[in-house]
C-alpha cells in the first residue's frame, strides 16, 4: 500500500515494485492528493483494489472514472486511516504530508504493520506517540530517507549501547558557497536548483535552508534511540556517503551509494531480503574525491532551530515542522523572502513552542494548526 502514490516517493516506490515483480510485491491500495488521472493509471497497472484522494473535491471524479472497474474509491482524510488498517496489506508506505499522514501512520501501527516512512513530519511532530504505538502493537518502523536508511543498514547486528554518535550527511544544497546576504535574497528558482538530488519542491527548499537535516536529526533520535546531542550533521557535497555511524570503540561505519531513492525504498520494503532489481550501481573506481565540512549555522540557522525544538520536546517539534511548511509555502508563492523562512519558524517557536506536552494526537494536531495559522497571519500582515 502506498499513501502518496503520485508524488516523487510514490512513483519511485511503484518503480521498485515493478522491478521486484508480482511474485515479490503486490499493491493493495493507493492514494493521492488530487492527481486522479495518474492515480487511476497506477491502480490499473498494479491491480490496486482500493484508491483514495485526500482532496475531497476530486472524489466524485475519481469514483466516476473508476465506475464499473470494481476498484473501491474513497476521498478525504478518513479513507487513509481505513486504508492503512486494511488486513490485506502487510506494508504501508507513508509518503503523504499533513495530519492525514500522521493519522494513517498511527492506524498502520495499531494494525501491527511494517510502516515505511518517507514523510518527515510523522516522526518530527509525533515521534514519541508513533514509536510508543508501534511498540505496543508489534509494528515495524523502517525509514525511507537515504540518510536514515544508511544508518539502519550500518547498525544491523549492533547493540544500542554500541552506538556512540550518528553523523547525517548533507549535500549543502544550492547555497553551500553563498554568502549570508546572497542567501537572504535567493529566489525560488535559485533554491529549487538542487546540485545532486531530484526531489519535490518542498523538500528541495528544505535542503536549501538545511531544515531537512534539522528535521532528520529529530527523526534519527526516534528511529534509533540515540540522544539528540549525539546526532550531528556533516556537509558532503558529492552525496555519495549517505551517513556515518560512530561506534563506541571508535570504528566509523558508512553506507555509500548513488543519489537514487529507489534503493532505500527497496531496502525498507524487502528487509532483510536482498534482491537484484537492476538499479544503477555505484562503482568504487568512479567515486573520485569525497569532501566533508562542518555546516555553518550562522548562514543556515534552521539547524539550530530544529535542535532547539527537539531538545524542548512536547509540541515544539510539531510547531517547528508546521511553521516551516507554511513558511516554505509562502516563499514558493512569492509572499515571503528566503531569509523569512527561518525568521517565521523562530517566531512560531517563540510564540507556541511549549504550549503542551504533546502526548496525544489531539495536542499535536492543535499545535500544528496553531503554528500554520500564526505563520500565515504573519505573512499576510508583513
Amino acid at each position: 500500500m502506498i499513501l502518496g502514490a503520485t508524488g516523487s516517493i510514490g512513483t519511485q516506490t511503484l518503480d521498485v515494485v515493478r522491478r521486484l515483480g508480482p511474485g515479490r510485491a503486490q499493491i493493495v491500495a493507493l492514494s493521492a492528493r488530487q492527481n486522479v488521472a495518474l492515480l487511476v493509471s497506477q491502480a490499473r497497472e498494479f491491480g490496486a483494489a482500493y484508491v483514495a484522494v485526500t482532496d475531497a473535491a476530486w472524489g466524485p471524479h475519481l469514483e466516476a472514472t473508476l465506475a464499473g472497474s470494481g476498484v473501491i474509491a474513497g476521498w478525504g482524510d478518513d479513507p487513509l486511516t481505513r486504508l492503512a488498517s486494511l488486513p490485506d496489506a502487510d506494508t504501508v508506505v507513508v509518503a503523504v504530508a499533513g495530519a492525514a499522514g500522521l493519522a494513517a501512520t498511527l492506524a498502520a501501527c495499531r494494525s501491527g504493520k511494517r510502516v515505511c516512512i518517507a514523510t518527515k513530519e510523522v516522526l518530527v511532530a509525533a515521534g514519541a506517540l508513533v514509536m510508543k504505538t508501534a511498540h505496543e502493537n508489534g509494528a515495524e518502523i523502517l525509514p525511507i530517507d537515504s540518510e536514515h536508511s544508511a544508518i539502519f543498514q550500518c547498525i544491523q547486528g549492533c547493540a544500542p549501547g554500541d552506538i556512540a554518535r550518528l553523523h547525517l550527511t548533507a549535500s549543502g544544497g544550492p547555497f553551500r558557497t553563498w554568502t549570508r546576504d546572497q542567501i537572504e535574497a535567493a529566489t525560488p528558482a535559485d533554491a529549487l536548483k538542487h546540485p545532486t538530488w531530484t526531489m519535490g519542491g518542498k523538500i528541495t527548499i528544505d535542503s536549501a535552508t538545511l531544515m531537512n537535516k534539522g528535521l532528520e536529526v529529530i527523526e534519527a533520535h526516534w528511529l534509533f534511540g540515540v540522544p539528540l546531542e549525539s546526532i550531528g550533521v556533516v556537509v558532503h557535497p558529492q552525496s555519495v556517503v549517505h551517513s556515518f555511524v560512530e561506534m563506541r570503540d571508535g570504528a566509523l561505519l558508512a553506507q555509500l551509494g548513488l543519489p537514487d531513492m529507489r534503493l532505500p525504498i527497496q531496502i525498507a520494503l524487502t528487509h532483510p531480503d536482498k534482491q537484484d532489481t537492476d538499479l544503477p550501481r555505484l562503482k568504487p573506481s568512479e567515486i573520485g574525491s569525497l569532501t566533508f565540512e562542518e555546516p555553518d549555522e550562522d548562514r543556515f540557522p534552521a539547524l539550530g532551530l530544529a535542535r532547539r525544538a527537539g531538545m524542548a520536546g512536547g509540541v515544539a517539534p510539531a510547531v517547528l515542522n508546521a511553521a516551516n511548511e507554511a513558511a516554505v509555502g509562502g516563499f514558493l508563492e512569492g509572499r515571503t523572502d528566503f531569509g523569512g523562512i527561518c525568521r517565521l519558524v523562530a517566531a512560531a517557536l517563540d510564540a507556541h513552542g511549549d504550549d503542551s506536552d504533546g502526548k496525544t494526537l489531539e495536542a499535536i494536531l492543535a499545535a500544528d494548526k496553531k503554528a500554520r495559522a500564526f505563520v500565515t497571519q504573519r505573512i499576510e500582515t508583513a
